[in-house]
């Protein structure tokens, strides 16, 4: 196996970080493969906010569902998808353009995700650690205090960086579906509730999958921050609506 494909298989989440700090040099890489990322239309539709201030780190921990190692993380990256710039480029040199609108924003988010998984790629070939912080869509209200986002600019994911600890490069990646149910061929194949299991089983270590599914659903699905996340992403999407 190649030295990326092995790379991209062994990466996991990392929550727990050395004390060590992450050089100007291996920021500058970072955010350099970032931007270099694939973008539609070459228009970049994202700015990436370096979060360098320890009080701004300790409210956004507190903000994103009270995460107290993102106050901790030698690097903090939030990654916007930007539907403002090129609006305001285009209105600025009398463009006439229209308001942005929620394809727009969508097609930004992909951009956006696709720059933030370049950052994780090359972070990791450094040996540095990441996580995907999407807690970063609730709150709508004070995050756009916090980091002063106008209309049109929506914090779409957050990476927390750092080395990893022995634990945490020791610790086992959780496992992932197969291949046959997450592929399908030439258009969606709807799966019936044995498939699903079976997709799903791989997950579930020892525990009763009839168990696992329902505190799962509880756990992430129906919990409060998904639906606040729900209710804050609608916030921002009022912009593109109204």
């Amino acid at each position: 196996m190649n030295p990326v494909l092995k790379q991209l298989k062994e990466r996991k989440s990392v929550r727990v970080f050395q004390d060590r700090p992450i050089t100007a040099e291996e920021t500058a890489a970072i955010l350099e493969a970032a931007v270099n990322a694939p973008t539609a239309g070459n228009q970049q539709l994202y700015t990436i906010i370096q979060v360098t201030d320890s009080e701004l780190k300790a409210k956004l921990a507190e903000s994103c569902d009270h995460q107290p190692f993102i106050a901790t993380a030698p690097l903090v990256l939030v990654f916007c998808a930007d539907c403002r710039k090129w609006y305001k480029a285009f209105a600025d040199h009398g463009c006439n353009p229209r308001k942005p609108g929620v394809g727009d924003l969508l097609l930004a988010v992909s951009d956006t995700n696709i720059a933030a998984q370049n950052a994780v790629v090359a972070a990791h070939s450094l040996g540095i650690g990441s996580c995907y912080i999407g807690d970063i869509m609730e709150n709508a209200e004070t995050q756009r205090q916090l980091l002063s986002l106008p209309p049109y600019v929506f914090p779409a994911v957050m990476l927390v960086l750092g080395y990893p600890t022995e634990q945490q490069l020791k610790r086992q990646k959780p496992p992932r579906s197969d291949l046959r149910h997450i592929v399908h061929e030439n258009g969606y194949r709807d799966m019936d509730a044995a498939e699903l299991k079976q997709m799903l089983s791989v997950k579930t270590g020892v525990q009763n999958f009839e168990n696992w599914i329902q505190a799962f659903c509880d756990r992430k699905y129906n919990s409060d921050f998904s639906r606040e996340m729900n209710r804050s992403v609608q916030v921002f999407l009022d912009d593109f609506e109204n």
